[in-house]
Parts: structure tokens; C-alpha cells; sequence
């Protein structure tokens, strides 16, 4: 499998959130065949939303999908994901979680690897740049968006 593919959907994802002014976070969601079913950005500041992260974004994009078309898909993500994105990548049994980096923020890895959920960090410099970026600039966004209140 290519997993070219589904990390450069996903960055252009964070880059495009943060663009639009948003949290930087992107995923990708692709099946065992190497094809992107799903993709998206985290849309909580742009749409008022409280669940919107990257990795809900990319199943909401990739529409109502019987559950076999998750066997095997890996989830991309520019981030460790957070407990709720771990639920759900979880309830939909992906296969592998492949994270861009997990210096600015480590969510739920170790629950994902109890499940059976195989995770891999690519510790990509650039995904941690863009959020250390946004972090330092808007820290009340940030921790809003972990569920924490401003540090």
C-alpha cells in the first residue's frame, strides 16, 4: 500500500484548515486497496461545530459506508488523535493509524494499540511546525479544542 497517499491528502488538509483559519489538523482515510475514502480538516472554529476534528471530518466525507469497506483502511492523521477521534477510529475498526507527529500532543496511541489497532508515527517536522505555530498564537483555541480550559 501506498502511504504516500493518504499523508500528503492529509497535510494539504491541515494546511487548507489553517488557511480558513482553523485548527491545522487534517486526515485521510483510506481503504485496504489504497483508495482515499474519505478526507478533511478540522472545521470547529470555522463551523461553530464541538465535534468537528480532522479524522470525524474525513469519516463525515467519506459518507455512509458499510462496515466492510473499513476492514483493513488506515486512518491518516497529522496529529495524534484525541480520545474522541481514537472512538471512532475504534467503532469503525480501521486497521492502522498512521500520525503525523505526537511531540505537541499525545491522545489516545496506547488505547488504539490495546484494540489491536496497529499505529505508526512518522514524526513529520512540518505537521509539528504547523501546530507549534498555532498552539503559540492561539493557545485558547487550542485547548478548547482538547477539552482542556486555557492554560
Amino acid at each position: 500500500m501506498d502511504t504516500d497517499i493518504g499523508f500528503k491528502a492529509a497535510l494539504e488538509e491541515a494546511k487548507q484548515g489553517a488557511s480558513e483559519g482553523g485548527v491545522p489538523i487534517g486526515a485521510c482515510l483510506v481503504s485496504a486497496e489504497g483508495k482515499i475514502l474519505g478526507r478533511g480538516h478540522n472545521m470547529r472554529i470555522q463551523k461553530g461545530s464541538a465535534t468537528i476534528h480532522a479524522e470525524i471530518s474525513a469519516l463525515e466525507n467519506a459518507g455512509r459506508l458499510p462496515a466492510s469497506a473499513y476492514k483493513g483502511a488506515t486512518m491518516y492523521t497529522t496529529l495524534s488523535p484525541c480520545d474522541m477521534c481514537t472512538g471512532a477510529c475504534i467503532l469503525y475498526k480501521v486497521k492502522r493509524v498512521v500520525l503525523g507527529e505526537n511531540k505537541t500532543f499525545v491522545g489516545g496511541e496506547e488505547h488504539l494499540q490495546r484494540k489491536g489497532i496497529e499505529v505508526v508515527n512518522l514524526k513529520n517536522a512540518e505537521c509539528e511546525e504547523l501546530m507549534k505555530k498555532f498552539v503559540e498564537e492561539r493557545p485558547g483555541d487550542w485547548y478548547e479544542d482538547i477539552g482542556e480550559g486555557s492554560k
